[in-house]
C-alpha cells in the first residue's frame, strides 16, 4: 500500500497530526507520527523518512533542534509546519537548512502540494541509478546527489550547501564518484559527469 514514500510528521496538536496522517496515507504515503521529539526519534529507528514535516513549539523541545538531529541520520527534505509566524522564526528555520516553511493556520490542500512536491523529487533521485561499465559499482544517495549537482556545473560550496556537507566532504565524496564511475584520473572530469549522468 505505501509504495510512494516515508513521512514523518512531528506536530503536538493531535487533531492536526491525525488530519495530515490521513491525508497523506491517502495519497499512499507511510507517515511516521509523533507528537514529541522522544516519539519521533522513536519513529526514525522503525524506518527514515524520504521527507520530515516538522513542528517547532514541541513539549519536550525544539523542532529546530530535532531539525539538527535528523540532519545527522538522513537528507530528507524538511518542511516546518508552525503557529511560529514572525518573519525572524521563517528566517531562522531555513537558515538552518529546511526546504519549506508553512506557517498555521494553513491550507490543506497547499500542504499536500508541497509535500507530495519534495516526495516526487526525492523519488527522481532514487530512481537515477548510475553504474559504471568498468565496476559494475552503483553510487549511494548521497554520492548520486552530489554527482548531479557537479554534473549540473555547480561548485563545491554550493554543493555543500544543497545536501548538507562540508566542502571537504563534497570533495572527498566526489572523488568516490570518479573512482566507482572509472574516471578519476581523466582531464575534465565533471564534463564525463555530465555525460554519464544527463544524457
Amino acid at each position: 500500500m505505501f509504495e510512494k514514500g516515508i513521512v514523518l510528521l512531528l506536530d503536538n496538536n493531535l487533531k492536526i497530526l491525525d488530519l495530515n496522517r490521513r491525508m497523506l496515507e491517502k495519497e499512499g504515503l507511510m507517515v511516521l507520527a509523533a507528537r514529541t521529539i522522544g516519539q519521533a526519534r522513536e519513529r526514525i529507528k522503525i524506518a527514515l523518512p524520504d521527507v520530515a514535516v516538522l513542528d517547532i513549539m514541541l513539549p519536550d523541545g525544539s523542532g529546530l533542534d530535532f531539525f539538527v538531529e535528523l540532519r545527522e541520520v538522513c537528507d530528507a527534505p524538511v518542511l516546518f509546519l508552525t503557529a511560529k509566524a514572525e518573519r525572524a522564526d521563517v528566517l531562522a528555520g531555513l537558515a538552518i537548512g529546511g526546504n519549506d516553511y508553512i506557517s498555521k493556520p494553513y491550507d490543506i490542500d497547499e500542504f499536500r502540494a508541497r509535500v507530495m512536491g519534495f516526495i516526487r523529487l526525492v523519488d527522481s533521485v532514487k530512481t537515477r541509478r548510475v553504474f559504471s561499465a568498468k565496476t559494475s559499482s552503483l553510487l549511494s544517495e548521497r554520492e548520486l546527489s552530489v554527482a548531479l549537482c557537479a554534473a549540473e556545473g555547480m561548485s563545491n560550496k554550493d554543493i555543500a550547501g544543497k545536501v548538507y556537507l562540508s566542502e571537504s566532504r563534497v570533495k572527498t565524496c566526489l572523488s568516490g564518484v570518479y573512482r566507482k564511475l572509472g574516471i578519476a584520473g581523466k582531464k575534465e572530469k565533471r564534463n564525463l559527469l555530465a555525460e554519464l549522468l544527463c544524457t
